[in-house]
């Protein structure tokens, strides 16, 4: 008598096509016989292999498995991932994940954060800053050694995140774009992956103040990279003698032509760690419908899955992925272009005033570029 009022309260709660989740919903079957007879069709729906999966879930298993209760059996730690990871790779709405994984709407809108913030909490020792002088010289030897910038240690870059406006936000988020966004800071390494990210500045934020009010810059400012090193961006960022940025304008000397495009062929490791993450992950592709804070969750678990997955698979990024050169410095596109609009970049800064110790820093490089550093087709790409 007792289980069968337990079974009649529970199916006053759930709903008979719920109820069958464990028989037809898309865990139990589409997910399940693509795992064991189509293994590469398993990793475009999960972005990582079937082995990738069993060990990112027992990472975080313990911490987004719930007790069953009295009224209703928890939902599969599995499960919650396997949703959670649909939902990153495809950006499909809330509405299709219920239908396809036969669980209620609102219990999707609340386990995505939470197994987002548990992805980044197992994996964000995946994103992290050297500490020792041997980490910063093997992101000095790659930049050097891909794109012929030697003292570099790192690329940064800035993302407007698409989001749909919170209520009553007015223009909080608003952007240049005419969009509203957040906004993801971050400095690449060599490899495509992220040594650093800052995440959640309001879409309409000063541009220069989003790099300003970071972590990031306190510790530039204090000393951050090794002696004489700098970090490269663009125009959105200040001229420091640590962050070298391209010469303004359009009458420039064959000398600063020539220094800008070298810049930007160290800029394309940012370029394509960002376009490698959108097109991995297509969440990033469109207006993003959730909370804010569920955003800052969905982009630290995507930047954390993006570095681990650099690391753990070798087909994660291919060598036709990302652009490469030919023997004459001719740029080939990676294929993530195609696929994919790339996250609108934050605005131009206004021109200040500088140090002369940058100004020097910057024309130091153009001189050397033009020296004992050039490449032979430099002159051919500037024209």
């Amino acid at each position: 008598m007792v289980e069968n009022e337990i079974t009649k309260n529970k199916r006053q709660w759930v709903r008979k096509w719920i109820d069958d989740r464990n028989e037809t919903g898309g865990s139990a079957l589409l997910l399940k016989q693509l795992r064991f007879e189509d293994p590469a069709e398993y990793k475009l729906a999960m972005r990582m292999s079937p082995q990738n999966f069993d060990e990112l879930l027992s990472m975080i298993s313990s911490s987004i498995q719930r007790h069953d209760t009295f009224m209703r059996d928890a939902l599969p730690a599995k499960s919650k991932l396997e949703i959670t990871l649909t939902f990153l790779a495809s950006g499909m709405n809330y509405r299709f994940l219920s239908h396809f994984y036969r669980v209620s709407k609102p219990a999707i809108s609340q386990l995505i954060p939470e197994v987002c913030w548990a992805i980044y909490t197992a994996l964000k020792t995946h994103i992290k800053i050297p500490e020792r002088e041997e980490e910063w010289k093997i992101i000095e030897d790659g930049f050097n050694t891909k794109w012929n910038f030697p003292s570099c240690y790192g690329a940064i870059d800035g993302k407007h995140i698409i989001i749909k406006a919170p209520p009553n936000s007015e223009s909080e988020f608003y952007n240049y774009k005419k969009t509203n966004s957040t906004v993801l800071l971050a400095l690449i390494d060599h490899d495509y992956c992220f040594s650093y990210i800052d995440v959640g500045a309001n879409g309409n934020a000063s541009d220069g103040g989003v790099f300003k009010n970071s972590s990031l810059y306190r510790r530039l400012e204090d000393g951050l990279l090794p002696t004489n090193g700098v970090i490269v961006g663009d125009a959105a960022f200040p001229r420091k003698n640590y962050l070298l940025k391209p010469y303004p304008g359009t009458q420039l000397s064959t000398a600063e032509k020539v220094f800008n495009y070298r810049l930007s062929r160290a800029r394309r490791i940012s370029e394509n760690a960002f376009g490698i993450l959108v097109s991995r992950f297509r969440v990033f592709e469109k207006a993003i419908p959730t909370h804010v804070d569920t955003v800052d969750a969905i982009v630290c678990a995507a930047c954390a899955l993006h570095n681990w997955l650099r690391k753990r698979s070798s087909s994660y990024i291919t060598s036709t992925c990302v652009d490469r050169e030919d023997n004459d410095g001719q740029i080939i596109e990676g294929t993530w272009r195609s696929e994919i609009n790339p996250l609108p970049s934050i605005s131009e800064q206004q021109r200040g005033n500088h140090s002369m110790t940058a100004k020097e820093k910057r024309d130091l490089y153009r001189n050397f570029f033009m020296t004992a550093g050039s490449v032979p087709w430099q002159l051919d790409r500037i024209h």
